[in-house]
This record gives structure tokens, C-alpha cells and sequence, in this order.
């Protein structure tokens, strides 16, 4: 009977080998015939229009959003949180795949900024940009322009250089394209109490 039984768990153990051989071989002909393509990028463009229109409906703020940025910058994500600090959120990654984003919010400049900009810090200086006076924050990882307004505070902030986030700030509007005014963004509105 032990010789039945050792022949038995010698075939069960070739069977499996054998079984784990076919599935390995089948699984690298299905991988040969997916195809691959390692130049694609992970990052995938969102449009955000819907999302634009529905905000500007109902924050209690003009919501900005850029028009007229090259094709080469990628918007990337988009939120609006009406229960915390009513936050507008754009991300984008610029031509050279660096991070901006357009950050507004009900809450104080002083938590909401340092929050959105991982930590920078308020250097003192200030940007004049298409007529108005933003300020500079610089951080480790990231660099913010700030503009703090009646009621809510706008950020254009991430790892992309200086230059790129002033190209961000020029391009905001808080109209859409074709609406009744279109007007920059924070840089045209009423100056700040």
C-alpha cells in the first residue's frame, strides 16, 4: 500500500509541476500579444469644464480657472470642496511635467496657504502681475503666489519655477470663455479691503 500511495504523491507533485509550466507559458504568449508601450504617459489629461461651471454657480467667490495656456500644459486634477474652507483645486502639470496648481479657499491665508504649498513660507516680496501685487512664498518643495482677497485667498502654487507659475497667474479668468465679462482673474478684480 506505501508503495501506491509514493507513487500517487510523486505524480501529484509532476502533475502541479507541469500544470505551473503550461500557465507560466500561456501567460508570457498572452504578455507577447498585449501591447506595451513605455513612452505613454501615466498621467492622464482631465477636462475640467463641468466641474468650472458647476463651482462658479455656487462658491461664494469668483472662481478662477486659466484660459488660453498653451496645449503643452496637462490638467491633471480638479475638486471643489464646499464643506472645508469651499477649496477650489486645479492641478497641472506645465510643458516640462512640473506641478501647478490653482488653489481658493474661505479659509485664512495663514492656514490655508502653508496647507496647499507644502509649508512655504511668506518671503515678504511681492509680484506685480497684470496690475496687481500677489506675494511671493518660497518652500522646500514647493513656491506660491498668493493673492489674499475679501472673504477667500487665491494660490498658485507647486514644484514648477517662478516663471511658470507667473504664466499660470496671467492666464486665470473668473469667466468662462464667451460669458457675459470675461475678466482676468483675482489680477483684474477689485483690489482687496
Amino acid at each position: 500500500m506505501d508503495a501506491v500511495a509514493s507513487k500517487r504523491g510523486k505524480q501529484t507533485v509532476r502533475n502541479m509541476f507541469l500544470s505551473t509550466l503550461v500557465t507560466a507559458a500561456c501567460a508570457g504568449v498572452i504578455y507577447m500579444f498585449v501591447p506595451h508601450d513605455e513612452n505613454l504617459d501615466p498621467v492622464k489629461r482631465v477636462d475640467f469644464t463641468v466641474e468650472l461651471a458647476t463651482v462658479r454657480v455656487t462658491a461664494p467667490y469668483p472662481v478662477a480657472a486659466p484660459e488660453g495656456l498653451p496645449e503643452k500644459w496637462k490638467p491633471t486634477s480638479v475638486s471643489y470642496d464646499g464643506a472645508a474652507g469651499q477649496a477650489w483645486h486645479l492641478g497641472f502639470l506645465d510643458p516640462d511635467g512640473k506641478y501647478v496648481a490653482v488653489e481658493q479657499s474661505t479659509t485664512t491665508p495663514r492656514e490655508y496657504v502653508p496647507q496647499v504649498s507644502q509649508k512655504a513660507k511668506n518671503t515678504g516680496g511681492t509680484e506685480t502681475i497684470a496690475g496687481r501685487e500677489w506675494q511671493y512664498w518660497e518652500g522646500e518643495k514647493y513656491d506660491a503666489l498668493v493673492l489674499p482677497e475679501k472673504g477667500h485667498t487665491t494660490v498658485v502654487t507647486g514644484s514648477a519655477p517662478k516663471e511658470r507659475l507667473v504664466e499660470m497667474v496671467e492666464a486665470l479668468r473668473t469667466e468662462p470663455a464667451g460669458g457675459p465679462e470675461t475678466s482676468p482673474s483675482a489680477s483684474a478684480s477689485a483690489p482687496a479691503s
